[in-house]
């Protein structure tokens, strides 16, 4: 008989490559999405798709006869604006799904966190599990309501549940629907409207190791640990002069002085956005880029065994992908 697994956020970019991934290992899948949501990540799969909300009352019902819950599910935005959704969703909706994951009798859970809830050192050193970031040095609602998500996490293990936190860093590749603000990167630049960058830097991982890395947590993580899933730290200019060697495009050589962006994204946020124009630039993400985002990730090569594939090769499917799907 094949392991029955639920998975919240299947839909999207992480959870529809775990969802083939789980396929491909013969596992019996069920995936929770909105009536909204658009399906085409799991299009011609063999998923069983229930419709509902992290925060529906009967979701014990949905995942009943299930072992293994993944809670991939996540609401992503830098913007001001989003602020109760990011804490409905990211916050409210993991305490709802563990509640839920009990009530049904799931042996095992893979929570789907984010080198975000860890944050960064002031002086921008690389950091592992070991660090977390005071929550009110924790740039954004995003990235808090993440931290607020893994404590969620962290009590229902203290009450017994079988948890396992995964903190991956920026994933890129294929099925990046929407697409994440590092696609968004990859797609400024193939649309040539990437005159110049900000000096900043972020950690890249190809969005397959990332759903890898689920199933080895599955097999190998230990409950109430957390394992950052991250590859290479790059530069933002080292990643453009990658994207350049790849498509024969010119990689920008001027930098950005950091007041211009956020002098524009507070002009976006503050003043455009409540007369009803939509930000282009969101302002917790300019002041993201203040530190470079670099992550050590031995220990999930330690202790999960996980390989990772080489970033050109990631960023040469990510390009393709895009250009395959009509984004470019």
């Amino acid at each position: 008989m094949a392991i029955k697994v639920f998975v919240t956020g299947g839909t999207g970019f992480v959870g529809a490559n775990l969802v083939r991934l789980l396929i491909q290992k013969n596992y019996q899948v069920r995936v929770l999405a909105r009536n909204y949501s658009n399906l085409n990540n799991l299009k011609n799969l063999d998923v069983d798709i229930v419709f509902g909300d992290l925060n529906d009352t009967n979701l014990a019902e949905k995942m009943r006869g299930y072992k293994i819950l993944f809670h991939v599910a996540a609401y992503y935005s830098l913007y001001q604006i989003d602020k109760n959704q990011l804490y409905n969703s990211n916050v409210l909706g993991t305490r709802s799904i563990l509640k839920a994951a009990k009530q049904a009798n799931v042996e095992r859970i893979i929570y789907t966190s984010s080198v975000a809830a860890i944050g960064v050192k002031e002086t921008g050193e690389i950091v592992n599990e070991n660090y977390q970031a005071p929550v009110d040095k924790i740039i954004g609602h995003y990235k808090k309501s993440k931290y607020w998500a893994e404590q969620e996490v962290y009590r229902a293990i203290k009450d017994g549940q079988d948890i396992v936190l995964l903190n991956p860093s920026t994933p890129i590749g294929p099925f990046d629907i929407k697409p994440t603000p590092t696609g968004e990167i990859i797609l400024r630049f193939l649309r040539r409207k990437m005159p110049a960058y900000v000096n900043t830097g972020l950690n890249l991982i190809d969005v397959r190791d990332v759903a890898h890395g689920h199933i080895l947590a599955l097999e190998k993580g230990k409950t109430g640990q957390r394992y950052i899933l991250g590859n290479k730290n790059l530069s933002l200019k080292a990643l453009l002069d990658e994207l350049s060697l790849l498509t024969g495009l010119e990689a920008p050589e001027r930098t950005l002085p950091i007041w211009l962006p956020l002098t524009f994204a507070w002009m976006e946020e503050y003043v455009l956005s409540p007369l009803g124009k939509k930000p282009g630039i969101p302002l917790d993400g300019v002041r993201m880029s203040k530190k470079p985002m670099y992550y050590d990730s031995s220990k999930a090569i330690n202790e999960l065994n996980i390989s990772y594939r080489p970033i050109r090769d990631s960023l040469q499917d990510a390009i393709d992908w895009f250009v395959n799907n009509g984004y470019i």
